[in-house]
């Protein structure tokens, strides 16, 4: 998933607390759209909860957003380092659609499934695991040969790449697809509530999280 950040000359701090209250709120505005429950870990889960993006559709319908769990993830210094900086899990819900036509009947949407989870989560996951110390025209190359490999291992989730993990979803067992790398976990399945769910983390074991909807999403800003 994609995040946002500041970079530039230094402003004064009320200036900058009201920048980033006006983000705040947008953020949650655009959750606060969506026709679908959103989902993080559940009550098990006692640490810091915030907000990443909301992704909507070209015609401005929410379609899958993201809640991040602990800490804040950085770049890695050396994506072949061992040690995980970072203790964070991040959760991805997106809306259960089938194929359709857009709006104006000049184009065709995708069905969403368990692989489109699966691909947002492990997009996300590279997003926050390259090696920042690469040079920049490798880590295009990487950036992009790693990508590729997500999306083919998101299409076949029946793949040896992924095992299998039974989670709880609002208290009741739930089967996930699962696997690791050197960069962090990513898994996804589907819920009773009509939505999918992806979620990518490191330093964070994922055989011990439970998920629930959200209550009330403004308490993530």
């Amino acid at each position: 998933m994609e995040s946002t950040g500041q970079v530039g000359t230094e402003v004064p701090a009320a200036t900058a607390g009201g920048q980033q209250a006006a983000s705040a709120r947008r953020t949650v505005d655009n959750f606060l759209l969506a026709p679908f429950p959103w989902y993080g870990l559940d009550g098990a889960f006692t640490g810091a909860r915030w907000l990443l993006q909301a992704g909507t559709s070209a015609e401005g319908v929410v379609e899958h957003g993201s809640i991040g769990h602990g800490d804040e993830p950085s770049l890695r210094a050396d994506a072949r380092d061992g040690a995980d900086r970072d203790r964070f899990a991040v959760v991805i819900t997106v809306a259960a659609s089938p194929l359709r036509r857009t709006a104006d009947g000049t184009g065709v949407l995708e069905a969403t499934s368990v692989s489109s989870a699966a691909w947002l989560a492990g997009s996300g996951l590279l997003a926050v695991t390259w090696p920042a110390q690469m040079d920049h025209s490798l880590r295009d190359d990487w950036l992009e040969q790693q990508t590729d490999t997500a999306w083919v291992l998101a299409d076949d989730l029946g793949s040896d790449d992924w095992a299998s993990l039974t989670l709880p979803v609002d208290g009741e067992a739930t089967p996930f697809h699962y696997r690791e790398s050197e960069f962090g976990w990513v898994l996804a399945g589907s819920t009773r509530e009509g939505v999918h769910l992806g979620a990518y983390g490191r330093g964070m074991s994922a055989y011990g999280l439970g998920f629930s909807a959200v209550k009330d999403i403004q308490e993530y800003a």
